[in-house]
């Protein structure tokens, strides 16, 4: 029998460039305890496990969820390992919802991390993600295809490098709000035109981080919910969708994929308005370009009217539509959790526990996922039950 799931508590550990005084599985149990305690349960009333990790070369050792799965509670329950790349704790929520919708089980957890300070170079890691036949005379990267996006956005648009820096200055003084960010830099735009060049348009205050760090969530169905909380965080909408491969056969500047698991997500949601029925927004950007190109795909704007979105103060804290008050993916990346982190972020406005990040009367929120190649897409709607 099919069931509404929610959202039923949060827990996330600080993000940090390294976290030398835990374990992996230490690591995964401090965010899960928290969440845990959020939602006031037990881990003998949760059913079954949802592990998220990236790419394992991050933690440099072989399946780092078996390592974890006594550490989360999953002795004797059901247990299953999501890898979409940075799309994975999207995908591991997912997964969860669908383990309730379904009705197999009443109560999930679901659990994502990632030690990229475990690596010495994660760019290094990041750069075989690429065919190494077919577009190696490309020299591609993460940095260089975001560049290449970038680029062909200011072609097709007009839009200028301070536009980009605009999403930099606003995500990096939004993470002052949140205790978990990893980076709290008080910028002007000034600052990201002039900081380090590392693929032009991108320079280095575009990025995001590398980031240590856990994030967890508890799905229950609504029977259990209504029981466990009296503010869940209902998914009303969900859709993930996945391109191919190689970079070459797609346009950057034009991800239809993106447009179209929006639409799939908002029909689910009953949205026909987004800019005007959304309340929030947490938007998977590791790159300035990749937070704007959303925001056309999502329905925000019309085509290549980002920069205006941007310049009338829509996206601002204090705006009509803000985006990413926690900070976003600039200010905190632990690649494994971070669309998770996401999904988390929206459904504390939606549960109105999100501190002095919180945006008023929050009713319906937005959470985006990506990961791969620039492949893998995924949009959750959270919102109050009525």
């Amino acid at each position: 029998m099919k069931s509404d799931v929610a959202i039923v508590g949060v827990g996330q550990t600080n993000y940090v460039t390294k976290r030398l005084d835990v374990s992996v599985p230490e690591l995964a149990q401090e965010a899960v305890r928290r969440a845990l305690q959020d939602a006031a349960l037990t881990m003998d009333k949760v059913d079954a496990v949802v592990f998220g990790s990236g790419p394992e070369a991050f933690e440099g050792v072989n399946c780092p969820d078996k390592w974890c799965v006594d550490a989360v509670g999953a002795l004797e329950k059901p247990f299953f390992r999501i890898n979409t790349g940075g799309m994975t704790g999207a995908s591991a929520a997912m997964a969860g919802h669908t383990l309730v919708a379904s009705g197999l089980f009443d109560v999930v957890l679901v659990v994502a991390l990632q030690r990229v300070g475990e690596s010495s170079d994660a760019q290094q890691i990041l750069n075989t993600i690429f065919d190494p036949i077919y577009e190696k005379d490309f020299g591609l990267n993460i940095i260089s295809t975001i560049a290449q996006r970038a680029i062909r956005l200011m072609e097709l648009y007009g839009y200028k490098e301070e536009h980009f820096s605009m999403i930099s200055v606003r995500n990096h003084l939004n993470a002052f709000r949140n205790p978990h960010a990893h980076l709290k830099l008080d910028i002007t735009l000034d600052d990201v035109l002039k900081s380090r060049v590392l693929c032009w348009p991108i320079k280095l205050l575009d990025c995001c981080p590398r980031s240590d760090g856990a994030c967890a969530i508890v799905l229950a169905s609504e029977e259990k919910a209504t029981k466990i909380t009296s503010t869940p965080a209902w998914i009303k909408g969900l859709a993930s969708m996945s391109e191919g491969y190689f970079v070459g056969d797609r346009d950057l500047a034009l991800p239809d994929y993106y447009s179209l698991v929006a639409r799939k997500a908002y029909e689910m949601a009953g949205i026909d308005n987004p800019r005007a029925q959304l309340d929030v927004a947490e938007l998977y950007g590791a790159f300035t370009v990749s937070e704007m190109i959303q925001y056309e795909c999502l329905g925000f704007c019309e085509r290549g009217g980002g920069g205006k979105f941007l310049e009338e103060g829509i996206t601002e804290i204090t705006g009509e539509l803000p985006v990413n008050p926690s900070g976003g993916v600039q200010s905190a990346n632990p690649i494994g959790a971070t669309a998770l982190v996401r999904i988390a972020e929206v459904a504390l406005q939606v549960m109105g526990k999100a501190e002095e990040r919180q945006i008023p009367d929050v009713k319906l929120g937005l959470a985006t996922g990506s990961g791969g190649t620039a492949q893998f897409f995924s949009v959750m709607i959270l919102g109050k039950k009525r």
